[in-house]
């Protein structure tokens, strides 16, 4: 029986819940019988319902398979099995109560909560447990969760738009912002928003472009909106405070480390800046990102306006509707 294949089809299915279930992880699981034949699969489908072993045992008991020995049945599941009583029951419990013969796990999970719990508690119900099994592909599945469990701070991912030239804006006290990208481009941005739980942009971006940052051409819920406000300039009508998601403004703290320390408190696993320079340029200078992204418009020149930030793009990127798409990630 190739463990590989049966992990890999876990972490395939888990990302149909990507827009769905954060902060908590993105989770498949598949029942396969002595013979390697998938019996039921499932996946943690929304945040607070059912994982993906709930999911899993579920579709197996409408299934023509209902009635088999479970005793010689694996159970692969990309992520630990939780052991404590969160918005739903421990599934580690619910395995054992199955009596599943043998359990494979992609990788540990790093909650305090669960943390080797899970397996603890199978193996001493007498279920044999593998752990361990494409466990690189199971952690980039869940960068953000991990990133919050094991750095104790939300994922970080800047992301800017800019022209040839390498300027993200006209110079400008009012009015609208150089539009540089595309209708296609765009709804990657949104998607990008999608798959974050928060979004932040500076101050003078709200003042200027009074945006409502939110999720509008892509499926899933609209981010977490952070802001801040310094000297207390921004207006109580500005859209960035309508009631489509939740916003948290920094207005005494605004120093980068803290903020990413308060977001993690508030359970928040990813963050996705859009700007403005200033802040963007802070960020860089703290040294405390994941990955930036950024879309270069390769037939668009200005000759003067506000500079994007000074970063080396890397040889590679990917095409979007005539636009360059680059993408770099800090290797601390």
């Amino acid at each position: 029986m190739e463990y590989a294949n049966y992990i890999a089809h876990c972490i395939e299915i888990a990302r149909r819940g990507e827009y769905f279930v954060a902060p908590n992880p993105m989770v498949g699981a598949v029942l396969v019988d002595e013979n390697g034949t998938i019996l039921a699969e499932g996946w943690h489908e929304k945040y607070g319902e059912g994982h993906a072993e709930v999911n899993c045992f579920r579709h197996l008991e409408t299934s023509k398979y209902r009635d088999l020995e479970m005793s010689k049945c694996t159970l692969f599941v990309s992520l630990e099995p939780c052991s404590h009583y969160g918005k739903t029951p421990p599934c580690a419990k619910l395995i054992i109560e199955k009596g599943v013969g043998r359990v494979v796990v992609g990788m540990l999970d790093p909650n305090p909560l669960v943390a080797g719990k899970g397996v603890q508690m199978l193996r001493e119900a007498g279920i044999e447990v593998i752990v361990g099994v494409m466990e690189e592909q199971c952690r980039e599945l869940n960068k953000r969760f991990l990133c919050l469990h094991e750095q104790h701070r939300p994922y970080v991912i800047l992301k800017w738009a800019q022209t040839a030239d390498g300027f993200i804006d006209i110079k400008r006290t009012s009015g609208v912002p150089l539009k540089i990208s595309t209708a296609e481009t765009k709804k990657l941005v949104h998607k990008m928003r999608a798959e974050n739980m928060a979004i932040m942009v500076g101050t003078n971006t709200v003042l200027l472009d009074n945006p409502r940052l939110l999720n509008t051409h892509w499926q899933g819920r609209n981010p977490i909106r952070v802001t801040i406000d310094r000297h207390g300039r921004i207006p109580a009508d500005a859209r960035i405070f309508s009631d489509d998601a939740e916003t948290i403004v920094y207005r005494d703290r605004t120093d980068w480390p803290f903020i990413l320390s308060d977001l993690a408190s508030r359970n928040i696993h990813s963050i996705l800046v859009e700007g403005g320079s200033t802040l963007l340029n802070h960020i860089l200078d703290t040294g405390i990102w994941d990955e930036i992204h950024v879309e270069v418009a390769p037939e668009l020149t200005i000759g003067s306006g506000v500079s994007a930030p000074q970063i080396t793009l890397p040889d590679t990127f990917e095409e979007v509707d005539g636009h360059r798409l680059y993408v770099l990630t800090n290797e601390r």
